[in-house]
C-alpha cells in the first residue's frame, strides 16, 4: 500500500548554487550523497524534507527547463506553518521576496518561488477550511 511520496527527482545545472538555494535559503538539509560507478561524483545529493520526504538533485544536467504548459512536470509543493514567518525568514536568507501570498480557490495560502534552475515551487500554508484539511481529517479518522 502506498504510504506517502518519498522523494522528487531534478537534474540541475550547478550542484553548489542549487545546495545554496535548498539549504541555505529554504533550509532544507542536506541528508546524504551517493555515487555510482561510471558517473561523475556525487551521482545524487539527497536532501531531506521531513522523515521519508527527500529531494534528489541530479547534478551535471544541460539545457532549459520545459515550458510549464507542456505535458509533464509543472511544479512541487512545500507545505509552510505561517507564510508570513516563512516569507520573513526566505527574504533574511537572502531570497528575494515580491508580491504578497495569494489566497487559492481552494482557500489555502500560496506563494511561489523558483529554484536556480527554473524549477517552481509552491509554498502552501494549508487552513482548516480548505479541503486539504478536510481530507487530512477523513484520512486521519
Amino acid at each position: 500500500m502506498i504510504t506517502g511520496l518519498g522523494h522528487l527527482a531534478f537534474r540541475i545545472t550547478n550542484l553548489e548554487r542549487s545546495l545554496d538555494f535548498y539549504c541555505n535559503k529554504l533550509g532544507l538539509r542536506e541528508a546524504f550523497r551517493l555515487d555510482r560507478e561510471g558517473e561523475p561524483s556525487p551521482w545524487i545529493v539527497y536532501l531531506q524534507v521531513a522523515p521519508n520526504q527527500f529531494i534528489e538533485l541530479f547534478p551535471g544536467a544541460t539545457g532549459d527547463v520545459p515550458s510549464r504548459q507542456g505535458t509533464g512536470y509543472n511544479h512541487f509543493c512545500l507545505v509552510v506553518d505561517d507564510m508570513q514567518a516563512t516569507l520573513h525568514e526566505l527574504a533574511e536568507h537572502g531570497l528575494p521576496i515580491s508580491g504578497q501570498p495569494q489566497q487559492g480557490i481552494d482557500h489555502n495560502w500560496q506563494y511561489w518561488i523558483d529554484d536556480p534552475d527554473g524549477n517552481a515551487i509552491e509554498l502552501m500554508q494549508i487552513v482548516p477550511e480548505s479541503p486539504h484539511a478536510a481530507a487530512d481529517k477523513h484520512w486521519n479518522a
